[in-house]
Formats: structure tokens, sequence, C-alpha cells
């Protein structure tokens, strides 16, 4: 066993004929933070350091959504989240309503490592980043031109918009919780996450977002919540992405451990299982590694920009 990594950039109904102008940067920006985890973890780093360095660097990249390239509240500001979680101690720190942290993976990990609670959010988040030190922008810098476009666009249909959407030409099929496919035809932006185990055999796990489109002020999604976007024990590390709603009520990254540990399925088992029959078609996508150095990559959309590597020389970029 050595070590392993996998990282995903969001998962949904990305079209098969994305341009190469927005298809080509989500992939170099998976190329090269898939380079940065593999010289931390050849380099005997801790897989909690690297999920977090390999996070940050997503979170800096505006094309995937998660810190700089956050999508936009129903009130046009940004509430990011993030959580990161060591699978040895099962010690875990999450974040949400963030409105100026610069990376909330690093903050998630501090309320880990500096405070006696797991979760913090909104006003008292901010005010623990403040006495932490951590790099903070104002608001204004997370806001991109392409994020009010799309904002714009999912109010004109009165929806809350999913990450990796594609345009519904007439009548907007919404689901029960109101939340529509409808897009400008880009791939828009996806929640971040990755995974890995160390040459030690230590796991661990870290996820952000901005949310969804057009989001209500103050909804919490999967991402910072345990046990459903983001999970890793002493078995596997699992990061999901896709509609939070949708992750939280079927425990998406918990189950894939608890099949493992109480019924004995591998981790590719698990995760297959997971996907395909405990979460609606359409919905969910997740990358996981096992204690026995699996990796796996498993989703249920049209596709998921992914990649993942192990010490063996193995690696793989996807997006279908």
């Amino acid at each position: 066993m050595g070590w392993a990594i996998a990282l995903h950039g969001g998962a949904g109904d990305i079209p098969r004929n994305l341009p190469s102008d927005r298809r080509q940067p989500r992939e170099d920006t998976l190329r090269r933070c898939l380079e940065i985890g593999i010289a931390a973890l050849s380099t005997h780093q801790s897989a909690l350091d690297v999920v977090e360095l390999v996070v940050r660097e997503l979170e800096n990249c505006p094309n995937f959504n998660a810190g700089r390239g956050s999508v936009l509240t129903s009130d046009g500001t940004v509430e990011m989240e993030a959580c990161i979680m060591d699978g040895n101690t099962k010690k875990c720190g999450a974040v949400s309503g963030l409105t100026t942290v610069v990376n909330p993976i690093s903050l998630a990990k501090l309320v880990m490592e500096k405070t006696p609670h797991i979760y913090l959010a909104f006003d008292g988040a901010e005010a623990f980043a403040r006495a932490q030190g951590v790099p903070t922008k104002d608001y204004n810098h997370f806001i991109t031109t392409e994020n009010i476009e799309r904002l714009k666009q999912a109010k004109e249909a009165n929806a809350v918009q999913v990450d990796y959407t594609q345009p519904v030409p007439t009548q907007l099929a919404k689901d029960k919780d109101n939340v529509v496919a409808f897009s400008d035809g880009d791939s828009q932006t996806g929640t971040v996450g990755c995974v890995a185990i160390d040459s030690l055999g230590n796991l661990a796990t870290a996820t952000s977002t901005g949310g969804l489109v057009n989001k209500m002020v103050g909804r919490i999604g999967d991402t910072p919540i345990i046990g459903a976007g983001t999970y890793a024990n002493n078995m596997c590390a699992v990061s999901a992405t896709g509609k939070g709603e949708s992750i939280i009520r079927a425990t998406v990254a918990r189950d894939v451990a608890a099949l493992m540990e109480y019924k004995g399925l591998s981790l590719k088992e698990a995760a297959a299982f997971v996907v395909e029959e405990s979460t609606p078609k359409g919905t969910v996508g997740l990358v996981a590694v096992s204690a026995r150095g699996e990796v796996v990559m498993e989703f249920n959309t049209t596709g998921m920009f992914r990649a993942c590597a192990n010490e063996d020389g193995f690696s793989e970029i996807g997006i279908w």
C-alpha cells in the first residue's frame, strides 16, 4: 500500500460539446492541483495537509464554485462553506456563511485545531477568521462577472440553479425543491474536494463550495455537514458534490463508509451502491480513497471534473 489521491471540481449535466475555452482551464487546474498533491505526498506530507493544500489551490481558481469563483445568493452575495476531516482521529472542522475569507478550507482546519467545536458559521466564523489573522478580502473579490450573469438568469427563471446545468429551452422543469436545470450553456462552476491517503496510512478529506446559484441567504448545503458531503474514518475518505439537498438526505459520504464497515463491501462496491441506488439520478458524484489505497470516482450525472493518482504511477483526469 502507498499513497493515493483524488480530487473533483464538481458534478452535473456537463455538455459533451463543452467549448475548449471553458473546458481547458478547468482541466489545466485539475492537472496542476493533482501534480501539487502528488509532489506533497511524495515528500511524505500528511494526508490532512495535502487535502488542505489542494483544495486551497482549487478555491483560488475562479472556474470552480468555491473561494474566488463562488456563486451568488439571492441577495447577490457570497456565502462560502468548507469542511475538513482527519480519518484516523475523526477530528473535523467546518465553516459556513463566509463572505471575506480567501480560503475557507484553511479556516475549517483552524476550527478543528484551535477550538473545542466542529462547526462555526456566519458572523461567528468571520470573527474567528479575524482573530486568527487568516487572509481576507473585500466581498467584491469573490463576485465575478460570470456569476452575476448566472444569478440574473436564475432570478429570471425564479429558480435555484445547481452546478453544471444545460439550458432548458422552453418550460423550465423544477423538482420539488424548486431547483431547476437552467443556464446560458456554460458548464457553470463546481464544488471542489480532495481525498488522500499518505504513505503512513493516514486518510483525510476536504470539500469547499459556494453553494447554489440564487440560493436563499442562510442556506447551508451538504459540504460542511459531516457524513453528508464530507466524511473520513480509518477505512475511507469521501468528498461528495452535486445537489446538496439530495446528498444530505442520503448521508452520502457516511453511507459509503458504513457499507464498508458494517456490510464488508469494498470501496468500489460501497460507492457504486450509494451513487446508483441511494440517490436520485443526476444529483451526485464523489471521490474516495480507502485504507488499502483504492481510489474511486463515481457519479450519476452526465459528468464530473475529476483527477486521481497513486504511488504506483497511475493517474487519470476525466470529465465524462
